[in-house]
C-alpha cells in the first residue's frame, strides 16, 4: 500500500526538516553568500536586493525579515486556498526563522573567491530548500508559487522562477554591477540544479514496461504510487509474438522506487522511461498535508 504520512510522526519529522533546512539557509545566505554581495533566486534575492537598494538611496538599512515576511504574504494566501493549511502553515515558519536568523548571523568568510562562493553557495542552497520540501513544505516565495503551477496544471513550475530570477539580477546588474550580478547567475545556476537532482516529486516521467507478468507490475504500480496503468497488447516484430505493454506516468522519484520493484518480478522485462514535459488528465497527486 502507498505509504500513509500521518500522525505525530509525520508532523514531528516535517518540523525537523523545515527548521534544519532553514537553519542552512539562513547560515548560507546571512553569512557566505551575503558577504559575497551574491543574490539567491526568489523572494529571498529580490528581499536583498530592496534591502540594498533603500539602503543606498535613504542610507538607512531595513532588516530584512521586515521586507521579506510581507512580500510572501501573497504566496502564503495563494498556499492556503490551493496547497494546504499545514503545507502553508509550516512555510511561514521557515520564512519567518529565516528572516529572523538572516537578521542575526553575522557575515563570515570562508574565501575570498567569488567563482567558488557562487558554485558551492549555490549547492548549499539548493540542498537547503530540497531539505524542506522532503518535509513537505518550503521556504516560500517562487517555492509556493512553483508548486501551485506544478500542481494545477501539471508542469515543471520551478522553471517558470528563472523569468522573476532574471528580472531581480537585472536589476541588480544596472544598480550594482554587472560582475556580481554574472556571479549570482551562477549561484542560482548551480542552486537550481542540486534542487532538480534532489528533489523529484513534481518531474513527471511516462513509464513503457513490457513485461510477459504485466499483472504483477501493475499491482506493484497501484501499491506504490496509487497511479494507474493502461495495457496494450502488441506484436514483437523480431520474434512474431505477442507482447503486452504498460503504459503509466509517475513522479521521478516514484521511478526510483519502481525499478527495482520491477527487476525483481520480471528480470527480463523492458523498460523506457521519458521524460513527460505536460499532462492532461486525472492524475493523482499526493497531498501536501
Amino acid at each position: 500500500m502507498i505509504r500513509k504520512r500521518e500522525g505525530w510522526q509525520w508532523q514531528s519529522y516535517r518540523v525537523l526538516m523545515v527548521v534544519l533546512g532553514t537553519t542552512l539557509l539562513a547560515g548560507n545566505i546571512g553569512g557566505f553568500t551575503h558577504q559575497a554581495g551574491l543574490l539567491p533566486g526568489g523572494f529571498t534575492g529580490f528581499s536583498l536586493l530592496l534591502q540594498e537598494l533603500i539602503a543606498k538611496l535613504t542610507g538607512v538599512t531595513i532588516p530584512y525579515s521586515l521586507i521579506n515576511i510581507p512580500l510572501n504574504s501573497i504566496p502564503a494566501y495563494i498556499g492556503i486556498k490551493y496547497i494546504g493549511k499545514r503545507f502553508t502553515l509550516l512555510s511561514c515558519l521557515s520564512i519567518v526563522l529565516a528572516g529572523v536568523l538572516i537578521d542575526l548571523i553575522p557575515s563570515f568568510s570562508i574565501t575570498d573567491d567569488l567563482l567558488l562562493i557562487a558554485v558551492f553557495g549555490g549547492i548549499i542552497n539548493g540542498t537547503a530548500i530540497s531539505i524542506c520540501l522532503c518535509g513537505n513544505a518550503t521556504t516560500g516565495g517562487t517555492d509556493i508559487i512553483s508548486i501551485f503551477i506544478s500542481e494545477r496544471f501539471g508542469k515543471d513550475g520551478f522553471t517558470y522562477v528563472l523569468a522573476w530570477n532574471a528580472v531581480v539580477l537585472m536589476i541588480a546588474g544596472a544598480v550594482f554591477g554587472w560582475e556580481r550580478a554574472l556571479y549570482s547567475v551562477i549561484f542560482q545556476y548551480a542552486s537550481t540544479q542540486t534542487l532538480h537532482t534532489l528533489f523529484r516529486h513534481y518531474q513527471r516521467n511516462t513509464m513503457y514496461i513490457i513485461s510477459g507478468k504485466t499483472e504483477e507490475i501493475y499491482e506493484v504500480i497501484r501499491q506504490e504510487t496509487n497511479h494507474d496503468a493502461t495495457l496494450f497488447t502488441g506484436i514483437g516484430c523480431y520474434e512474431g509474438k505477442e507482447r503486452k505493454m504498460l503504459y503509466s506516468v509517475v513522479s521521478s522519484d516514484e521511478v526510483r522506487r519502481l525499478l527495482p520493484r520491477i527487476r525483481q518480478i520480471d528480470p527480463k522485462a523492458f523498460v523506457n522511461v521519458a521524460k513527460s514535459e505536460r499532462i492532461w488528465g486525472r492524475f493523482y497527486q499526493r497531498p501536501n498535508d
